[in-house]
């Protein structure tokens, strides 16, 4: 890890977004929440919270964090077959939560994966992107 104890400390955010791609019929049924596995945006939205909230000990050279908040929203456009998820994370501290974010995002798209998968094996998981971080010496937004 590097060491980020000379650092001041400050508020920090960080948003990411996965998206995942399936046929329209099986985004219906995720919109619908009537997937073989129940409601599948509740319980990805759950399991990227609860990721982001390991992820010192997934990522290994990560430092702990004490995150202030982390939202995960999801949505689904049946018609275009796609489930978007994103992830908002924020903290005080010395240093930035885009891999808290991004984690999020990671797991809440493979928990999509995971309960449509026996509907349809050929579900596309990604891109998975920081759309912005701010704090810290500089602030940063995707164009």
């Amino acid at each position: 890890m590097v060491d980020v104890g000379g650092k001041d400390v400050t508020d920090r955010r960080a948003t990411a977004r996965a998206t995942v791609r399936m046929s329209p019929d099986t985004a219906a049924l995720v919109k619908r929440g009537d997937a073989p596995k129940g409601d599948v945006t509740s319980v990805a939205r759950i399991a990227g919270i609860q990721a982001a909230k390991r992820t010192a000990e997934l990522i290994p050279l990560c430092h702990p964090l004490q995150l202030s908040l982390l939202d995960v929203r999801i949505g689904v456009d049946a018609a275009a077959g796609e489930v978007t998820l994103t992830a908002e994370a924020h903290t005080s501290g010395q240093t930035g939560v885009e891999m808290e974010a991004m984690t999020a995002c990671a797991v809440a798209a493979l928990t999509v994966y995971d309960m449509v998968k026996g509907i349809e094996r050929g579900v596309e998981v990604g891109p998975i992107v920081l759309l912005e971080k701010a704090g810290g010496r500089t602030d940063w937004k995707r164009e």
